[in-house]
């Protein structure tokens, strides 16, 4: 009988062996700190692979590879994977994110335990013959405000820890609901720019995107509480180090624990020896016990997905076969680029999503389209890479609630779909389709229906439907140098007179300074900047 062959690139607990060992169907060898030739050589003998973040797994080395089937990361972040060249083998990429969580919960506790009691000082102090008490007065968290940024898995286990203290918490996430916060006891904070002045103490928890670069940085210093003490076991990048440089020295911070770097490995840095610092070496999963269910759960993706076909966690493709994903892939499209939208025009936390599909699209598998609408909901708020194999599951982790309905009478077009979000007492309404096979369309937004494209960049602009209006939008954006492409208009009902909204596709992004303008503009009322992939432009699990 043919055996699945797995190699161990590196050190992972023993429990994992001991699964294999205990699998007939299973052999395995480690061949440890493998690069350049010897790791494409490798690759090429083997039908899985597990690796925890020592390998990188790169394009060069998984080059002809004709055998290799997955590739597992013991682990949460796969940036030592080149997840694009895996997609395009066919090759499956899953990672652990579960199995770290506790762990770096507790270490993000133990920095701020270490900033509020002086730890690390008091003890060199010790080392150095000292007996300094009142040099290191410290504080107690009870009472204090933990503001937690990112209530995923890892964010509420710190949250949940917090409260054990005694600590009043106060949390951001786009995806948190007023529902969620009361059932944790905790207070939900609409923006992180309400959260920073009400904590004593803040720590993050989320994925480093552009939307998170910098969260803390220069301009954030003024709106922080005197005193703040700021955590990261995150993600380097989230906090802006200079910022935490120049916070503590004008005394705006008062304490600052990382455990991770802009730039990784980090040996030298204007924080170390500063006061009121302690810094880890990225330390956050560093636990025996973390190890240990890392590893077990990695090899039981490995074993699963040979021996019944079951993908979990999989970051960067859809468990789908070429002939079935080139039918849908104008579809899925559509759903992704819906999502993106939603996810930028609606403000605040989610609670609801309710899609609707119309016409021939309903003889498709639309459970596919609704994952590719949730992974361009989420995709820019998760911890996770998110794709549509996780994406329902992720949305539904959150405390969502998603419903799908399919309506076999076509409308105005042969198939469509269209999204309800709900939240924050926001209900928004949009509908797109396909024109041809690979040219989406956005047709409705709330009660008005118009055509535009769903690419680049748009802007939509909420207005009187009154004389005007299109006149004084063109003037702005050719006062600013802003080349409109194409602009369609909608409105509600049949009569002028009501509301409109309009849609702009542009060439470039508009200065703040044209937006201001836009408001200014007598009957228009609201002004928003939504970025697409551009035409043709798809996600990584899309081009496989």
């Amino acid at each position: 009988m043919a055996k699945f062959r797995i190699l161990v690139l590196d050190p992972i607990a023993q429990e994992g062996f001991d699964l294999l060992n205990q699998d007939a169907s299973f052999e395995y060898e480690v061949r440890l700190g493998l690069k350049g030739d010897a790791l494409r050589t490798s690759l090429n003998e083997f039908d899985g692979a597990i690796v925890r973040s020592g390998v990188k797994i790169t394009a060069e080395s998984l080059e002809g590879n004709k055998r290799l089937k997955a590739i597992v990361r013991a682990g949460v972040g796969t940036d030592n994977i080149d997840k694009n060249a895996a997609t395009r083998l066919g090759i499956v990429v899953m990672n652990t994110p579960a199995g770290n969580t506790l762990s770096t919960a507790e270490h993000a506790f133990a920095l701020m335990l270490a900033l509020s009691r002086s730890i690390a000082p008091a003890h060199a102090s010790l080392l150095a013959g000292k007996w300094d008490r009142k040099l290191f007065m410290g504080t107690q968290l009870a009472d204090k405000t933990l503001g937690v940024i990112g209530m995923g898995r890892i964010g509420r286990e710190v949250a949940t820890r917090g409260l054990a203290f005694g600590m009043r918490i106060v949390a951001f996430d786009p995806f948190f609901t007023d529902e969620q916060a009361a059932k944790l006891g905790v207070e939900r904070a609409p923006t992180v720019a309400d959260l920073l002045p009400k904590a004593d103490y803040i720590t993050v928890h989320t994925p480093l995107t552009n939307e998170t670069k910098y969260l803390v940085g220069m301009k954030e210093l003024d709106q922080l509480k005197p005193g703040v003490r700021l955590i990261n076991c995150a993600r380097g990048g989230i906090y802006e180090e200079a910022a935490l440089i120049e916070g503590l020295k004008n005394g705006k911070i008062g304490g600052v624990a990382l455990d991770v770097f802009e730039t990784e490995p980090c040996t030298d840095s204007p924080l170390f020896g500063m006061p009121n610092v302690v810094c880890t070496p990225h330390l956050g999963a560093s636990t025996e016990e973390a190890q240990t269910q890392v590893a077990i759960e990695g090899i039981h993706l490995l074993i699963n997905f040979f021996k019944t076909g079951e993908i979990r966690h999989a970051v960067n493709v859809a468990a789908l076969d070429p002939k079935t994903l080139e039918s849908i892939r104008g579809y899925l499209d559509v759903g992704h680029r819906l999502g993106r939208l939603m996810s930028q025009w609606h403000v605040g936390s989610i609670s609801s999503v309710k899609l609707t599909y119309r016409g021939e699209v309903c003889n498709r598998d639309t459970k596919l389209l609704t994952a590719a609408f949730c992974a361009g909901l989420l995709e820019t708020a998760m911890s996770e890479e998110v794709n549509i194999i996780n994406a329902e599951l992720l949305l539904r982790e959150r405390g969502i609630e998603l419903s799908e309905n399919r309506n076999h009478e076509p409308g105005a077009f042969s198939s469509s779909m269209s999204a309800e979000v709900s939240g924050d007492g926001q209900k928004l309404r949009a509908g797109a389709t396909i024109f041809g096979n690979n040219m989406p369309r956005i047709i409705s937004l709330n009660d008005c229906r118009l055509e535009a494209y769903l690419d680049g960049r748009m802007l939509f602009f909420i207005h009187q439907d009154v004389p005007g209006i299109i006149g004084a939008v063109g003037t702005v954006f050719g006062g600013h140098n802003v080349n409109i492409a194409q602009m369609s208009v909608g409105r509600q009902g049949e009569k002028p007179g009501g509301n409109a909204i309009g849609i702009l596709n542009l060439d470039s992004t508009p200065p703040q300074e044209a937006l201001d303008a836009l408001l200014k503009v007598g009957g228009i009322e609201k002004v928003k900047m939504i970025e697409l992939p551009e035409a043709g432009e798809l996600p990584a699990w899309l081009t496989s």
